[in-house]
């Protein structure tokens, strides 16, 4: 079994998307304001909004992405205008993680693993 899809369910898909795109320098051509996929690959991340009133307190999720350069990536969520929870940190198994908000307040963290001779 593979998980097939990430849903971030939202108010405003416009806006996250728009967000995530440039985030994660993707085009979907889409504009949609209900239902918009950003990454469509083995795992796909979609931006929906259900209908429901979301009240944005997104406590128990969080979503990672690994990233080649993780200081270029936290210059790019700083010009986005996201809000930094940690900088760019070494953790004792090697990744250099970082970690913001998105536009509705979901917690999301970069990562990196650099490269060593264990790690090529």
């Amino acid at each position: 079994m593979k998980i097939g899809e990430v849903s971030l369910c939202t108010n405003d898909v416009p806006r996250l998307a728009s967000f995530y795109k440039q985030l994660l320098e993707t085009e979907n051509n889409s504009s949609d304001p209900v239902h918009q996929t950003i990454l469509s690959e083995e795992t796909m991340l979609t931006i929906y909004n259900d209908g429901s009133v979301k009240n944005n307190l997104n406590q128990n999720i969080c979503l990672a992405f690994t990233v080649d350069n993780i200081e270029a990536a936290c210059q790019k969520v700083r010009q986005l205008g996201a809000e930094i929870l940690e900088k760019p940190t070494q953790r004792p198994w090697g990744a250099v993680n970082m970690s913001f908000y998105d536009p509705d307040r979901n917690v999301i963290y970069l990562r990196s693993f650099p490269k060593s001779p264990s790690n090529p």
